[in-house]
Formats: structure tokens, C-alpha cells, sequence
């Protein structure tokens, strides 16, 4: 995990959700906050995501999910990111998730989640206050 300059973002679509209108609106929030982002694409395997985070020194992932598929993507992601040493790589989602989904997803170590009428305030803000504070 990078310690100096910009926090770094993974913002990834993971599994065959194919809208990714929300993830291109919080990339570019996060872009427009000070923070690199990477956008992985649609359609990424949590292999590809968990890769590409530790490649390019990520600091968080954040998913997007619309399709239901949230709790099988989210924990695999978590299992990939510690069977390779990397999490110190905080992990939080938004998408369509189910209020009784929220909590056991984070007992299994997503660090959050947001839900539709999240703004982009919040995102931004949580960021900056539990991934890291951007360089000065």
C-alpha cells in the first residue's frame, strides 16, 4: 500500500453486471477529490480486480454491484486479498444491496457500503477518513 501522494482506488465492476453508470460517476467524484482511480471495466473476475489493485498499489477497492451477486463477489474478493498478504487494501461497495445484507457483509470485512441516495460527499469523505489522508 502506497504511503505517500494521492489515496489510490480501484473502483471495479465484478461479474456480469453490465451497467456501470454509478461506478463512472464515482470514479470521476473521487478523480475530481484529488484521488487516482483505476476503473477496471465491466465484466472483471474478483482475480482480476484483487490483481490489479495490488499492481498498481492500490490503497482501496471499491465494487460496484447491481446484480444480486454481492455476496459471493465481495467475500471472494476478501479471501483473494488476504490469501496474498494484501489486506491492508480496504474494500467497500455501493450497488442495489439489501439493508439485511449490509451488516454480515461487513463482519466479513467489507469496510463499507453505500446505498442509492449516498452522495458523493459521503463516499468522498469516508475515504478520506478511514483508507487514508492525502499527502500534504
Amino acid at each position: 500500500m502506497g504511503v505517500s501522494g494521492p489515496i489510490r482506488v480501484v473502483v471495479a465492476k465484478p461479474g456480469l453486471d453490465g451497467h456501470d453508470r454509478g461506478a463512472k460517476v464515482i470514479a470521476r467524484a473521487l478523480r475530481d477529490a484529488g484521488m487516482e482511480v483505476i476503473y477496471t471495466g465491466l465484466h472483471q473476475t474478483p482475480e482480476q480486480i484483487v490483481d490489479t489493485a495490488i499492481q498498481e498499489d492500490a490503497d482501496a477497492i471499491g465494487l460496484s454491484i447491481l446484480s444480486g451477486a454481492h455476496n459471493t463477489l465481495f467475500v471472494k474478493v476478501l479471501e483473494l486479498l488476504r490469501e496474498k498478504d494484501a489486506e491492508d487494501i480496504k474494500v467497500f461497495g455501493g450497488g442495489i444491496i439489501p439493508e439485511d445484507d449490509i451488516e454480515p457483509l461487513k463482519r466479513q470485512g467489507v469496510a463499507e457500503i453505500f446505498t442509492p441516495g449516498a452522495t458523493m460527499n459521503e463516499v468522498v469523505d469516508w475515504i478520506r477518513t478511514h483508507v487514508r489522508q492525502l499527502a500534504a
